[in-house]
């Protein structure tokens, strides 16, 4: 293991152009936010706060799970503060809605594991050739967030240089010796050179990425031909079977503020609704696209034990800093208070906690390969 480096390499290198910062984004109107069926703060304050149960809370159950890695903390960076949160500083026209700081890193950390149980433990479901390991060299791994999948790789391709990019330096400074994490915003042109990857992994990007189409064929263009590329993103909305996710619900509410908020910024959280994996993967040039969709139960009411397991790690993660996963949207979006948005999730929290609410969203697994 060693310190990875830090590499000057950013969005202002001389193949990116740099973007004007993006301005502060204003809340919905009234109307809009009636127009969008979003309901009010005071909908959610004047009710009875529901009881916290720390037993069921993700949030008191990390110790049991976390393991303990030094965080990359540098002073050079600046980060914007939102309602007492931290993001990342200005860098071009990036606009990250997730927190940088240690407690929104536990939670990605335990996002990743969870994500693993979905996938049946698997880094990735592209057909890499394992044995080949001359054919995985060089790796990519696009809004890295806090690196893990990045060590990961790395631990199982030895002989690969694994480059994780993210727009906060939070990632660990102790880490395999083939790994390195720099300084990139994806929505700008990509700076490496052409046919230079063996794999790129692209995870969790709902609400980051401005153009699907632009994003692949920045990925295409720098896969090696033969190369795979995978992107893992989530449904915009909550789902139920038999009707038990009600409109107006907190559940509900919670994928309408996403998707609004998403619009009004140009970052749409319907990458599963609006197939953009798919779409933006063929219209780049990939071929033998394939993806794997697969329901993710909110909580444990699964009558299946696997299923119930699955639903737990990701109810736990988001636990783990659910104010933090609302803190921003809720605030350009909506206007809220920090308050408003913490009264909100004690609902969510509770309708996620009932066994008689069967909510489940859609994980989309979509991988193809550049033609040789």
């Amino acid at each position: 293991m060693v310190t990875s480096p830090k590499s000057p390499k950013s969005p202002q290198s001389s193949k990116g152009k740099a973007a004007a910062p993006a301005p502060a984004p204003t809340p919905l109107s009234v109307e809009a936010q009636n127009a969008a069926g979003i309901l009010p703060a005071s909908h959610w304050t004047e009710q009875a706060l529901p009881e916290e149960n720390p037993g069921n809370d993700g949030a008191s159950t990390l110790e049991s799970f976390m393991s303990t890695t030094a965080s990359l903390a540098s002073s050079i960076y600046q980060y914007r503060t939102v309602q007492g949160r931290t993001y990342h500083g200005e860098m071009g026209n990036a606009e990250s809605w997730e927190p940088n700081d240690p407690r929104h890193v536990e939670s990605m950390d335990l996002l990743h594991h969870a994500l693993m149980l979905q996938t049946d433990g698997k880094l990735y479901l592209a057909p890499l050739e394992k044995k080949k390991v001359q054919k995985v060299q060089k790796v990519l791994d696009i809004a890295t967030g806090s690196g893990l999948w990045s060590i990961d790789f790395a631990d199982e391709f030895p002989n690969a240089e694994v480059i994780g990019t993210d727009v906060s330096p939070i990632q660990p400074s102790w880490v395999p010796p083939n790994v390195q994490f720099e300084l990139e915003d994806c929505n700008m042109e990509w700076t490496w050179r052409e046919n230079s990857f063996d794999f790129i992994n692209m995870r969790f990007m709902n609400g980051i990425v401005t153009d699907w189409y632009a994003l692949f064929r920045n990925a295409y263009r720098v896969c090696k031909p033969g190369a795979w590329v995978e992107s893992s993103g989530t449904s915009g909305r909550f789902y139920s079977h038999d009707g038990t996710v009600k409109e107006g619900s907190a559940t509900d509410q919670w994928g309408k503020v996403f998707r609004e908020g998403g619009k009004k910024l140009g970052r749409t959280f319907t990458v599963y609704e609006e197939d953009l994996q798919r779409k933006g993967m063929e219209a780049a040039g990939f071929v033998d696209i394939q993806f794997r969709d697969i329901e993710v139960p909110l909580g444990v009411w699964h009558p299946d034990k696997k299923a119930a397991e699955r639903g737990l790690w990701w109810k736990m993660a988001v636990e783990a800093d659910i104010e933090g996963y609302i803190n921003y949207f809720w605030n350009a979006a909506l206007g809220w208070t920090a308050e408003e948005a913490k009264v909100f999730t004690r609902h969510v929290k509770k309708e996620w906690n009932d066994p008689n609410i069967h909510g489940y969203f859609i994980l989309r697994v979509a991988w193809g390969r550049k033609p040789e």
